[in-house]
């Protein structure tokens, strides 16, 4: 190594820039080469030098051969010098060579970086699993049945029919089927659970009908298959809801075992409604609030709906009192009106067999005491308002003094409501309507009921009814109305007559009496 560095630094200052230039580029690496042919490699790796000597270049492809390497010729000021440094360029060049021929292997136009046997995450194959499904067998269904509504109250309702098509549709090849059933259950989800995390608490379910649509393995050809089914649901059953305590659904639930294949799924959600009989007439209620003399007489719709207005008539009477001794009229005058329309929901929230406290000592357990569980209250609003006018007056005298208005309520526009129900388990949801009035009383001399002046003296008066929030029964009617009559409603017939065939003249004679009573 000595003579080496004395050698290179006895040679001049251009040739020492030409081999500083050279090793330079040597031992540089490019980070991201672009591709190129040979022919472009090989033509831009030997370029002139303004000193007479060619300069080299490394191709900028990584997958460029040793080969094409050709070391310039050496100097004629000192050959063995240029022998020397050709030797260690060409050993830096197979070394970088290598290097790329390395990183050649693993990558190509990219660098990667490898962690061996470490893994982040799943793969791609993993990631992107879809579960197996049934290309040659679809399962579809449709309801031929009207809307199900249960029409009246939960004592009274006769319930709803239910009945539509399974179609099971095979695309390519027959299918052998094994089995094909269809259930239908009352899904209920606790909200505010007996035991918070516990899926028994949440969830209960409860079977309402379960259909096997085959007796055995059955064979099933290209095209469509239908299968019927009908339910009949009773009448005390609770419509569909999500509360904010409860929520109630049935779920349809159809699945077809074809053999050697995936099982076919189907569910659905039944939407159950119910609908309740509206009065002909509206419900009127008379209020007195005392100590004053005011009495309000109240028209309102029992039964109202989702969508749409209701109307309540509202007059108010007594706001209007003669002082004779001070000779001044005093009356009460109406400044605001409030209404509001609450929904009140109850349930009993079970507790499971897991949680089920213990029975006391000494008691047994019994099927009423095994459904215990937690009372649950919540209350919201789902409409109001707030009025500051539109009511009519009148004060002239204290005889004839009164307040009339109109008032139109109805829910909110994004309102989430439940209809009225009450079920077996527990649950009852009920709906009120809540009217507040500000009133402040003033008072004005006899003869000049012009001359206002305020007391300062105010009052609130409250008054609350009970409204009933079901769905419109629409066109439809309870099924056993729609049915035909039955043997059993068939009136009895007239009495039949019996012809006798008699013989002869004389035999039907017998049986004709004469008009004057004597025998012909």
């Amino acid at each position: 190594m000595p003579h080496r560095v004395s050698n290179f630094l006895r040679n001049p200052s251009a040739s020492l820039e030409a081999q500083v230039a050279s090793l330079k580029k040597a031992t540089v690496r490019r980070p991201s080469p672009k591709p190129r042919s040979s022919t472009s490699s090989t033509s831009s790796s030997i370029r002139g030098h303004p000193n007479g000597h060619r300069a080299f270049s490394y191709a900028s492809s990584l997958g460029d051969d040793d080969d094409d390497f050709s070391p310039p010729p050496p100097s004629h000021q000192n050959s063995d010098h240029h022998n020397h440094t050709m030797k260690t360029m060409t050993s830096l060049q197979r070394t970088s060579s290598a290097e790329r021929r390395e990183a050649d292997q693993h990558s190509s136009g990219h660098h990667r970086i490898s962690f061996g046997p470490l893994h982040f995450g799943r793969t791609s194959r993993e990631s992107h699993h879809t579960p197996a499904h049934n290309s040659n067998l679809t399962i579809d269904w449709k309801i031929e049945s009207p809307p199900i509504v249960l029409h009246g109250d939960a004592e009274n309702s006769t319930g709803a029919l239910v009945s539509g098509l399974l179609f099971l549709t095979v695309r390519d090849e027959p299918v052998q089927l094994e089995s094909f059933n269809a259930t239908l259950n009352i899904h209920t989800t606790q909200k505010r659970p007996y035991t918070a995390h516990c899926h028994d608490c949440i969830h209960q379910y409860q079977e309402l009908q379960k259909w096997s649509f085959l007796q055995g393995p059955l064979t099933l050809t290209k095209g469509e298959h239908g299968f019927p089914f009908s339910v009949l649901l009773a009448g005390h059953l609770p419509a569909s809801m999500d509360g904010q305590l409860v929520s109630i659904a049935y779920e349809f639930h159809a699945e077809a075992t074809p053999k050697a294949s995936p099982v076919v799924k189907l569910e659905k959600l039944f939407d159950v409604k119910r609908s309740l009989p509206a009065p002909e007439l509206p419900h009127h209620s008379v209020r007195i609030f005392p100590p004053t003399n005011i009495k309000a007489s109240v028209h309102f719709p029992q039964v109202i709906y989702p969508i749409g207005q209701n109307t309540l008539s509202l007059r108010i009477d007594g706001v209007a009192r003669l002082n004779g001794k001070v000779k001044t009229l005093e009356f009460w005058k109406l400044k605001k009106l409030t209404w509001r329309l609450e929904e009140t929901a109850k349930s009993v929230a079970p507790a499971c067999a897991k949680h089920l406290p213990p029975p006391p000592e000494g008691e047994e357990e019994t099927p009423a005491a095994a459904s215990k569980g937690v009372q649950r209250t919540d209350t919201r609003v789902i409409g109001e308002k707030t009025l500051l006018s539109g009511w009519k007056s009148n004060y002239t005298s204290a005889d004839d003094s009164y307040v009339e208005l109109e008032l139109d309520y109805m829910l909110g526009k994004h309102a989430k409501y439940s209809c009225d129900t009450h079920t077996r388990d527990g649950t009852d949801v009920t709906h009120q309507l809540m009217i507040e009035m500000v009133v402040s009383q003033e008072w004005a001399p006899v003869n000049k009921p012009s001359m206002v002046t305020q007391t300062g003296v105010g009052r609130i008066l409250r008054m609350h009814f009970t409204d009933i929030l079901t769905q419109r029964g629409g066109i439809g009617v309870s099924w056993d109305n729609e049915a035909p009559p039955i043997y059993q409603d068939v009136p009895p017939s007239p009495p039949s007559y019996n012809e006798e065939i008699l013989g002869g003249q004389d035999a039907i004679s017998e049986h004709i009496e004469p008009l004057d009573g004597v025998r012909s």
